[in-house]
Parts: C-alpha cells; structure tokens; sequence
C-alpha cells in the first residue's frame, strides 16, 4: 500500500488540475531534485528504465527494428517495424528519423542489426535517449513490447532536476502512488547516499501547479 502522505499530495495535483477545467488528459508527473551529487561525472548521472507497476495510464509506442521472423512477428504487438533498408533511408533523411524519435517512447532492434543503427541513427537516437535495447532475432517480441509499455525512463542528464510520467489525471491516485513509490525507490538505490541525495519531490500534473512530497 502506497505511503498516505503521498497518495494526498496526488489526490492534491489532481484536484487542481480539474479546478482549471483542461480540455485534455493531463498527465501526472514526478520532478526529483538532487543535492550533493557531482552530474558533471557521467558515472553519477541517473539513466534507468523504471517498470511503473499500474503503468502510466497513456499509450506508450515501441518499435522494433528487426529482419526475417522477428519482423513478422513484430508486426501485430509493436507500433511500427524498421526494416535494414528502411534504416537506410532514416539515415539519409534526418528530418524523418527524427520523428520517428520523438514518436516512439522506446525501441528494441535484433542485436545483429545495433552496430548498423549506431553508425546510422546513433546521432539521432542518443541524445534522445532512444538507442534500442538489443533482443536475440528469435525471441518472441511480445512479452518485451507489453513489459515497454508499462515502463518510463528517468534520465538526468547533467541537471539535478529531472522529471518522469507517473500516470494520467483519470487513474486511481493510489495507484498513481504506488508508481512515484516505484520510481523514487529505483532512483534512490542509484544514490551514493540514498534519499539523503535528494532535496525535494514534487507530484504535478500537465499544467498543474506543483504539490511537494517532501
């Protein structure tokens, strides 16, 4: 059972967004801020793919770059399927990789084909943090793309606040709850000093004032 503090101080984000009466499905999102942690070292920086145990409430589209059987039988449970000649033609059109990029939320690729797309699509996926995860060319796809799907990555780059989706103003705030729990769990056992490393939280929907955890 997710911390009762944290349930009200979602119920509290939620509650505000309805106040401002928004014509769309905010998202609720968790803002962390560090303290004492050198960001400039690489090696101290936050980069996790956190599975949020009530998912986040929203679509999250996953690709797969992929030959042969995977390919076919990525076609019915991912959201668009990269061919070899396809990753050709990403390569001589930025302008198209890069909106594939900022559509798909994550993407996996057979592992034969990772050394193509990092010299082909490397400059467009990794400042993104979009590079795929490598998957043998015979695995079934569909347990990964559904386990995607429930997932969000934390990055903080160099910067000691950082954000991650925690759900939609419509779910359960318990369950919402339970998925700030998730993550500030995950990000603290990647701290030298655990929580003492972070300053402050904040639960916030999209255009929503900010509520402090702690």
């Amino acid at each position: 059972m997710a911390d009762k503090s944290i349930v009200e101080a979602v119920k509290k984000a939620i509650e505000l967004a309805k106040e401002r009466n928004r014509k769309f499905r905010e998202s609720v999102d968790l803002a962390i801020n560090l303290k004492d942690v050198d960001l400039k070292n690489p090696k101290n920086r936050i980069e996790e793919e956190i599975i949020l145990p009530h998912g986040r409430g929203k679509q999250v589209k996953v690709g797969v770059f992929a030959t042969g059987e995977l390919a076919f039988k990525s076609k019915d449970v991912a959201d668009v399927v990269i061919t070899p000649e396809e990753i050709d033609d990403l390569a001589e059109n930025k302008r198209k990789a890069k909106k594939l990029a900022n559509d798909i939320d994550f993407f996996i690729a057979e592992a034969p084909l990772m050394p193509v797309i990092g010299k082909k699509l490397g400059v467009v996926l990794g400042p993104r943090g979009k590079m795929p995860r490598p998957v043998p060319p015979n695995i079934d796809p569909k347990g990964i793309v559904e386990t995607l799907r429930k997932t969000v990555k934390v990055r903080s780059k160099d910067r000691p606040t950082f954000h991650a989706h925690v759900g939609t103003v419509d779910m359960d705030p318990e369950q919402i709850a339970d998925n700030i729990e998730a993550v500030l769990k995950r990000v603290e056992s990647k701290l030298e000093r655990g929580r003492m490393n972070i300053k402050s939280a904040y639960v916030k929907t999209t255009m929503g004032p900010a509520v402090r955890l702690w």
